[in-house]
Parts: C-alpha cells; structure tokens; sequence
C-alpha cells in the first residue's frame, strides 16, 4: 500500500518525504558501496520524492560508471537517500534508505521483504550466492 512517509538523517539536517509501497519490497545489494555501508533501499520515481530541508548539507559521491549519486550529509555523515540512472533497473531512481524513515516500528521494518542484487558483478537480475553480509 501506497504510504507518504517522512525521514532524515542523524542530525536532522536532511529532511524528505517519499510515497512509498513498502510491502512492494525493499533490496540490498552487493556492490562496494552498498556492502561496505550496509544499504538497505526502497526504490521509488524521482516524482514520488521530496527534499523539505537540507539541499545545502549533502555531498555528493560518484564512482565507477557514475550511474549513482550517493548522497551524504556532510555534518552527521549518513546517506538517507541516492540517485541515480539504471537502465537495468527501470531508468531514473530514487534509493530511500529504508533505516533513515522516521517512526517506522521495527516490526514493521523487520517484515519488509528484501530482494538482495549481485551489484559486485554488474548481474542486476540475479541474487548473489551469498547475503547473510547484507
């Protein structure tokens, strides 16, 4: 179900909202930027995101085929969200950081369905053999 939540950063800095079908699945992938900083992601459409606050506290950080922009707050160091290009992927995304929504039960957080992708290996359609790292 379509649901309007809010969420941040540490600090507060970063603030969004995004409609979101949580239920729909969330993923955790296996790229190096992914694995090392544990992601966990909700992907919507661009028009389905809103930046309220905190356009001037985000550093943006691209590499390998700069598909990706990985934005940080640059006071609290998180990523509440990324964006990107993917064609593999359905085209233009936004990655919600499903730990950074707000008041969101952890039994709820813990029953979302995850769908984990082989990112290391550029094989989007495939799981990785292994993901308990995830």
């Amino acid at each position: 179900m379509l649901k309007t939540y809010q969420g941040s950063c540490h600090c507060g800095a970063v603030r969004f909202e995004a409609d979101i079908d949580l239920a729909a699945g969330t993923g955790k992938c296996n790229c190096s930027i992914c694995g090392k900083s544990r992601s966990w992601g909700a992907l919507i459409k661009p028009a389905a995101f809103r930046l309220l606050a905190g356009a001037d506290a985000l550093s943006d950080y691209q590499f390998g085929s700069m598909q990706g922009h990985h934005l940080f707050c640059k006071h609290c160091g998180l990523r509440p969200f990324s964006r990107g290009h993917v064609p593999e992927i359905g085209g233009d995304f936004v990655s919600i950081n499903v730990a950074c929504l707000d008041n969101v039960p952890d039994a709820e957080l813990a029953a979302l369905p995850v769908r984990y992708s082989n990112g290391r290996d550029n094989d989007w359609m495939h799981e990785p053999a292994v993901t308990r790292q995830l």
